[in-house]
């Protein structure tokens, strides 16, 4: 069965205008990345392989792609592709990617991982000031809409709403703002990263997206939700939980049926 990533890398090789959804992809997917050594509260030292590309870490998507490729157990930490790219950046290494039977096996070089980094970096500001005016949204490209709605379906329980309106502020200056609502502070930093993520592999050359975070009593809220592109954000489903087991009941050892 192809991964989210798989999917992704095919679309990639078909049309190479999907090369920025690939890429954006990476960034979410959480990888096992190989250790050379177990997991320290110091630091986590990455398998560094010398192959013909260069010097290669290597990253799986699923745990069986990792345990196929390496003939005996090996250490290794989950992260997500943002975080791996980030620490990755500047050490003059490349990423072996799903390498063996993977639909998405592939090599990122050095200079694709700094890319990826500077990419990650970037952080729109959330705006404080309140815009003069806000109305519909207008020319906002197709794409843009698109990798802002890929991102937010993966904000189930994060985000409680968001709403992107046009804008203009004190001296005539027009942009476009999503309005995101309920979002807890010690997540707003990641939301941020994540939807500047979305601006930057949206495939637009250039282009600014404000960020508003507003609580669900804010009286401001109506005016976004009056004139503003709605995005559909899952809701967050707890488990339930389970059945007590019957007296005498091994959870171990199946019922016989007669």
């Amino acid at each position: 069965m192809h991964t989210p990533l798989d999917l992704a890398y095919l679309a990639m090789q078909e049309d190479e205008a999907a090369a920025p959804a690939f890429y954006a992809r990476f960034l979410e997917t959480e990888l096992y990345l190989l250790l050379e050594a177990e997991l320290s509260a110091e630091a986590a030292e990455p398998m560094v392989m010398e192959t013909s590309d260069g010097a290669l870490v290597l990253v799986f998507d699923q745990e069986a792609r990792m345990a196929a490729f390496s003939d005996s157990p090996s250490d290794y930490v989950a992260l997500s592709g943002r975080r791996i790219a980030r620490m990755l950046a500047g050490q003059g290494v490349g990423i072996g990617l799903n390498l063996g039977e993977a639909p998405s096996a592939m090599v990122l070089p050095e200079a694709a991982v700094d890319w990826l980094a500077e990419a990650a970096m970037g952080e729109d500001e959330a705006v404080e000031a309140k815009p003069l005016e806000i109305s519909t949204p207008a020319g906002v490209p197709e794409a843009l809409i698109t990798a802002l709605d890929g991102k937010l379906a993966n904000m189930a329980g994060v985000v409680g709403a968001a709403h992107l309106v046009s804008v203009r502020y004190e001296g005539g200056e027009t942009g476009h703002m999503l309005a995101l609502v309920d979002v807890p502070a010690p997540a707003k930093t990641g939301v941020s990263e994540a939807l500047s993520e979305a601006l930057r592999f949206s495939g637009i050359e250039a282009g600014q997206l404000d960020l508003a975070f507003l609580a669900a009593d804010d009286p401001h809220l109506e005016s976004f939700q009056r004139a503003g592109l709605g995005f559909d954000i899952p809701e967050l489903v707890m488990p339930k939980t389970p059945a007590p087991l019957a007296p005498g009941m091994d959870p171990n050892k199946p019922p016989i049926l007669r």
